[in-house]
């Protein structure tokens, strides 16, 4: 969805929402409750054991519940798949779309699957996934055609459930760069329900462009984005401040594109703190969209150009 034509979206209009994999010590109802309570727009709700759980028996009730706690907080929400154990206690994201064993494949094929009718039920606007890494002794191209082959059922269940599916480049990973994303597009004929899931760390962490120009490109398919602080060629998702990324001109180039989805922050590891990140990351996500909406004075010749308070110099 884009703005009307001549009135571009200003940055502090975009919606931000908190992920649950960095409040995994609270229950899901309690996470929730904070985050409404915080002031933030929407969820990006991590499909796991210890809040949603996708395997749990009595999942269609679990789910009318989430839904109706979401409706009543006016809570949007994203659906993220993204556990590391949900499927297999002893491998991190195993197993993967790109497992040798097709039977293994099968059941990461069947969560996603699972996650669609799941975010469908909530009124999700999008699934984010991710490729896995490229297994030992496997040659790109058969990894890139398990992708492929993969992925097509879950599209077909997209396109059903009238809900995007959301491919996160994640480094290490088979798909791993925008690059790569618009090599899966082609592969599968770049099919409707197809998006792209950006986040602005990994843009930081190893793609060639500043984050906001990545931004800029992806903009015709963006669907979700996650967002937090990182350093250039290391993978570490870092509290907004303690890293490299100039956040205003990050927003500002989200605003321009019409982006309307959630804008999530995701700080996974630092759940131990989950409710104190929270609670900080806000107020910093609107001091940044507020520098990045207010107009530029150009300066008079010979006068430094003044910094707006609350952005990167």
């Amino acid at each position: 969805m884009t703005p009307a034509a001549g009135r571009p979206l200003s940055a502090t209009s975009l919606r931000f929402g908190y992920g649950t994999n960095g409040l995994a010590d609270l229950r899901l109802d309690d996470a929730l409750g904070l985050l409404a309570d915080l002031g933030y727009d929407g969820v990006g709700l991590t499909l796991d054991h210890m809040h949603l759980d996708p395997l749990a028996p009595d999942l269609a009730a679990r789910v009318d519940r989430v839904a109706h706690r979401l409706d009543t907080l006016g809570l949007g929400v994203t659906v993220e798949t993204g556990a590391r154990y949900v499927l297999d206690p002893r491998r991190k994201h195993g197993p993967s779309l790109l497992d040798p064993d097709p039977n293994a494949r099968a059941r990461r094929i069947g969560l996603l699957i699972r996650a669609v009718r799941i975010a469908a039920d909530l009124g999700a606007h999008a699934v984010h996934c991710f490729s896995g890494i490229t297994p030992d002794g496997t040659d790109p191209d058969t990894a890139w055609k398990r992708l492929a082959e993969a992925l097509a059922p879950v599209l077909d269940a997209a396109t059903s459930a009238e809900v995007p599916l959301a491919i996160e480049p994640e480094p290490g990973h088979l798909l791993a760069t925008l690059a790569d994303f618009h090599h899966l597009r082609r592969v599968l004929g770049d099919p409707e329900p197809l998006g792209l899931t950006l986040d602005i760390g990994h843009c930081q962490c190893l793609e060639p462009l500043p984050p906001a120009d990545c931004v800029r490109a992806a903009a015709p398919w963006l669907r979700h984005v996650q967002i937090e602080d990182m350093r250039r060629g290391v993978h570490e998702h870092l509290p907004f401040g303690a890293g490299e990324i100039d956040f205003p001109p990050v927003l500002a180039a989200l605003a321009a594109t019409g982006y309307q989805g959630l804008t999530v922050v995701e700080l996974p590891r630092h759940s131990h703190a989950g409710p104190h990140h929270a609670e900080l990351s806000l107020p910093f996500l609107r001091n940044a969209a507020t520098v990045a909406a207010a107009p530029t004075e150009p300066s008079h010749p010979g006068e430094p150009s003044a910094t707006p308070e609350g952005s990167t110099p």
